[in-house]
């Protein structure tokens, strides 16, 4: 009797954890499928029309490749505050590029290297100097905006798109791809990426890294190194971010992407990824890019303001912080 009150006892533990796991998982699709409904019940002939849908899965590839790479850095207990600078910076150096006469590929390298470059100094920083990332990024933040008003000359980059633009067009050429190339170069990334957080050996030791960095270094994994890629790999897509910028903008503009890491971060966090490390996805953090594009530009067509657009991002990271944190506190159990 005692032992079968015990099996069945146990096997209630699971079953309950087992939705919660389930749930926690569908969170974010449910958040982004409110959503929706919401604006389509608020303004249904301007929200509900191919074009519009359109509109946001273009306005997700700026913040959607900055959430994949960023989706490394907070899997590993980590933080970039610099995503938004440097994307900046990358449109600015693409512009640049352009305006002296290369060829497009040469510019949409140099764009990307800058912010690998940026990303590989984050990393640097925080590993050599051992400076909590935060800091490191806070201050990488202003030295990559600074730079790209240094280069711009404070101004706006008018550069030849040279096709460039095609890739951010609302209306594809051709017709059958729906969506601007941007979009499927996106998700095709996000794909690949998802396979190497969830199949590879860099996953792998983001995980562990970000769940206990102390037991990651005593099993032999190198966490500096680890931390170096991975930091230089959120870099690289923020710079790819920002000459997909410069191509939906057709200028450099070192103003561009203000606040933009807020974005990035709150997709990442909303799609399931703990800022105290050790969790989180690219589908879930591809989810919280499309709900935060919805989230704004529902608000645009119902008339609210940009400050009341901030303040909601605001508080939908401190509300997902804080149900991260009570699950990890449920998680640990009562102390003692």
């Amino acid at each position: 009797m005692a032992g079968d009150f015990i099996s069945n006892d146990q096997r209630q533990t699971k079953r309950f954890f087992g939705v919660r796991r389930v749930l926690e998982l569908l969170a974010p699709f449910i958040a982004l499928f409110l959503i929706v409904v919401l604006f389509s019940v608020l303004a249904p002939d301007r929200f509900i029309s191919a074009y519009n849908f359109k509109t946001v899965a273009t306005q997700t590839v700026i913040v959607g490749l900055g959430a994949i790479g960023m989706t490394f850095v907070i899997v590993s207990g980590g933080i970039d505050l610099s995503v938004g600078s440097v994307i900046a910076l990358s449109s600015v150096i693409t512009a640049l590029i352009l305006r002296a006469g290369e060829p497009a590929s040469v510019a949409v390298s140099g764009g990307v290297l800058a912010g690998g470059v940026l990303g590989f100094a984050n990393g640097w920083i925080i590993t050599r100097l051992r400076i909590v990332p935060f800091i490191v990024t806070l201050g990488t933040m202003g030295i990559a905006r600074g730079l790209a008003k240094y280069l711009a000359d404070e101004q706006k980059v008018d550069a030849p798109a040279i096709g460039l633009s095609a890739i951010m067009a609302k209306t594809p050429d051709p017709d059958w791809l729906l969506f601007a190339p941007g979009v499927w170069l996106m998700l095709a990334l996000a794909l690949a990426m998802g396979l190497v957080l969830k199949r590879t050996t860099l996953g792998t030791y983001a995980f562990a890294i970000g769940s206990n960095e102390a037991t990651a270094y005593l099993c032999g994994i190198r966490v500096e190194r680890v931390k170096l890629a991975i930091y230089a790999l959120c870099g690289l897509f923020a710079g790819l971010s920002g000459t997909l910028q410069f191509c939906r903008l057709t200028v450099g503009d070192p103003t561009t992407a203000l606040g933009k890491e807020l974005d990035v971060i709150a997709a990442v966090v909303i799609g399931g990824g703990s800022l105290a490390g050790g969790s989180g996805g690219i589908l879930g953090s591809m989810v919280g890019a499309f709900l935060m594009s919805f989230l704004s530009n529902g608000c645009t067509l119902t008339g609210v303001p940009n400050y009341v657009q901030e303040i909601i991002i605001g508080a939908i990271i401190i509300i997902a912080v804080a149900v991260d944190s009570l699950r990890h506190r449920h998680q640990a159990g009562p102390p003692g």
